[in-house]
């Protein structure tokens, strides 16, 4: 089956007109700084409901912390004005343990932004998972194990959980069926030893439950993570399930085996040698409210551009601080200390080779 979403790859090249507005600054701030990102993750609350062994987050503490709702809700304000047009509620904590987050998702659509949610879907009730199914975009559920036993292990949490996001997906699906919505409905699951057996189970069951997708994905050890456990996890020993898990998919339900992306994090090589994507095409809130450009720093001040309860998000955008990471970045960062497959590595890929001309590019 075909990833649908390029979820294994990327997007960009479906805003030609924002690529073209970087690339045509080349090293002109004054132009550069006008470009802003095209997708937010915000971190709406610091806490979280569980604590799961491949935390890449965990160095920020699961503090119990959540943003200001009328903060968030100009700061969204803004950012809609000045060309955002996506938004993932997702970040260091549990979104949904921040209070109101379906309204905060409702205001996004009324001010043109396209939402979504990366969520355990464990804490939240069937009035405000209908909310979410109104106007999200997609909503993926973080579910790492096929079973309640190996789900409260992987997620260290209670296994009755496991029931509970088995029962929130399929209200979400229920209500999205009897009032003919169009929110996609999916289901993450990040390899792990531990779950590598029940992948085939989970996607069993999600194409039971009548969920749009399964996305199997590998880890990748953060660069400030405390948990260390599986940062010489070797994929290579575990591709043998892709076909497997593969064969459940129909035209209605479709597994997205991330096969590339394994390759990538065995393989731990860049053919690029400066990330040109930090500070324009994305960003991060966090629950704190400071704004980075890159979410394997955040914390670090060079990726640090301000903070929504001191300026407002387009201040902060074009602002000094970007100005200053920006200039780190091109003249200082050595990409190769960076995550393996960060988020933003296949946009680099791609931003890399505009950069970068080659022979016979005219004879399209």
């Amino acid at each position: 089956m075909s990833d649908k979403y390029s979820i294994d790859s990327h997007k960009l090249i479906l805003h030609p007109t924002r690529v073209s507005k970087w690339y045509e600054a080349g090293s002109d701030w004054e132009k550069l700084k006008k470009i802003y990102p095209i997708y937010v993750e915000i971190s709406p609350y610091g806490g979280c409901n569980h604590r799961c062994t491949f935390c890449a987050l965990d160095y920020m503490g699961y503090e119990n912390i959540g943003l200001e709702f009328d903060v968030l809700k100009d700061t969204l304000s803004d950012m809609a004005k000045n060309g955002v047009k996506s938004v993932m509620f997702a970040g260091e904590g549990e979104p949904l343990l921040f209070k109101d987050l379906d309204l905060i998702v409702e205001h996004c659509s009324q001010v043109g932004i396209d939402t979504s949610l990366t969520t355990n879907f464990v804490p939240s009730n069937k009035k405000a998972v209908q909310r979410f199914v109104e106007n999200c975009s997609w909503i993926k559920v973080s579910l790492n194990a096929g079973t309640p036993k190996t789900y409260a292990e992987v997620h260290q949490t209670k296994e009755i959980d496991f029931e509970r996001v088995m029962q929130n997906l399929k209200n979400a699906l229920e209500y999205r069926k009897e009032n003919n919505l169009k929110c996609t409905i999916g289901v993450q699951m990040l390899l792990l030893p531990e779950n590598k057996d029940e992948a085939i189970i989970l996607a069993k069951k999600c194409k039971e439950l009548g969920v749009d997708y399964l996305v199997i994905k590998p880890y990748s050890q953060h660069l400030s993570s405390e948990t260390t456990k599986y940062e010489n996890i070797d994929y290579s020993k575990m591709m043998d399930i892709q076909e497997e898990v593969e064969a459940v998919s129909d035209e209605n339900f479709n597994v997205i085996f991330r096969a590339n992306t394994m390759k990538k994090y065995v393989e731990k090589k860049q053919p690029y040698d400066k990330c040109h994507s930090t500070p324009f095409f994305w960003g991060y809130i966090a629950a704190d409210g400071k704004v980075f450009g890159c979410s394997a720093y955040l914390g670090k001040d060079e990726f640090c551009y301000g903070n929504i309860y001191e300026n407002s998000f387009s201040e902060i955008w074009e602002g000094e601080k970007r100005e200053n990471s920006y200039n780190y970045i091109q003249n200082e960062l050595d990409i190769k200390n960076c995550r393996v497959n960060c988020r933003m590595d296949e946009v680099n890929r791609y931003l890399w080779r505009l950069k970068n001309p080659q022979d016979h590019d005219n004879f399209i």
